[in-house]
């Protein structure tokens, strides 16, 4: 429930009441305001909190508005109430920093007032670490057509579910492009999980080099789709479920069925604030039983070596 005002409002749940500050202020460009903001993250938590909880956050904050560029936040700060929950992540030649979990829909709701644009979660959960529970190939279009960037994703799929016996999951990103996820058995550390996902993305380069590149600097891609594996490296992040983007429309980070990439009216961007509570309300979310799915790569990784043979390749270069 919330009650707002010309300065202020309220929103109360997990028994706590969360002030909203300057709740009209505009964060984007479309009109959605900072309590706009606040309320998506209300509605969400339920399903967003299973995708969130335990892992350390990044935090990409706008506090002028997304057209006046933002921040972006490891650090939990020293102002930040005791009741949010946090963790230690150690960091080499430094000091651990101290990130945000995301424990309840308070926590959702107080980050959104400190205009919390956009959350940023690890791969791994904060018990350990080190062993990753998501493989993440992020297709990130330099130019060309939101059509090509989901026929990569469908791409990828095929090679996952049909070639490797691994389940894909799909991410519309709310940006350009699209992440193909795999859930997995925490089996093995960041790099094994880094070195398979660049093995698979040379596998599809080289069968699609036409669409895809693994090239990281902009300027050598030729409008080819950059086949991004560098999330699943230890402290790297990738965009939460369900979370806003800082683009105009308030567009939303959202969980796909796999099924929806073979409509060609599905685009990464296809829904917002405002249109994904009546796609909640209607299906649910779609990876409610993700982790249900998880494998270990042992069995993948043997198939994909040899795939990479036929395909004149070495595995883990």
């Amino acid at each position: 429930m919330a009650t707002a005002g010309s300065t202020a409002a309220a929103i109360r749940l997990d028994g706590r009441v969360v002030e909203i500050s300057k709740p009209d202020k505009a964060l984007f460009p479309s009109g959605v305001t900072k309590l706009d903001l606040a309320r998506h993250y209300e509605r969400v938590a339920e399903v967003m909190l299973p995708h969130v909880t335990e892992r350390p956050l990044n935090l990409q904050r706008f506090p002028d508005g997304v057209s006046n560029g933002g921040i972006f936040q490891r650090q939990k700060p020293d102002y930040f109430p005791d009741w949010i929950d946090s963790a230690q992540t150690p960091k080499q030649g430094g000091d651990p920093v101290t990130h945000v979990v995301a424990a309840d829909a308070a926590t959702l709701v107080y980050l959104a007032n400190q205009a919390a644009v956009t959350l940023h979660a690890w791969t791994s959960r904060r018990d350990r670490l080190d062993r990753p529970d998501r493989l993440i190939v992020d297709l990130d279009p330099s130019g060309g057509s939101a059509e090509d960037v989901r026929q990569a994703a469908l791409a990828f799929g095929a090679i996952l579910r049909d070639e490797l016996e691994l389940p894909p999951f799909a991410l519309a990103t709310g940006s350009r492009g699209y992440h193909v996820v795999v859930p997995l058995q925490r089996r093995h550390d960041h790099d094994e999980v880094r070195a398979f996902a660049r093995d698979l993305g040379r596998l599809a380069v080289a069968r699609d080099p036409e669409r895809l590149t693994l090239e990281q600097r902009k300027a050598k891609r030729g409008g080819r789709i950059l086949v991004d594996v560098q999330r699943n490296a230890y402290a790297h992040t990738a965009v939460a479920p369900y979370s806003v983007r800082a683009l105009p429309a308030a567009t939303v980070a959202t969980p796909l069925r796999w099924e929806e990439l073979d409509d060609p009216a599905t685009r990464p961007d296809r829904w917002s604030i405002r249109s994904l509570p009546a796609r909640l309300a209607r299906g649910g979310d779609p990876w409610a039983s993700i982790d249900d799915d998880a494998h270990a790569l042992g069995a993948a990784r043997r198939a994909l070596d040899a795939l990479l043979r036929d395909a004149g390749l070495d595995a883990a270069a």
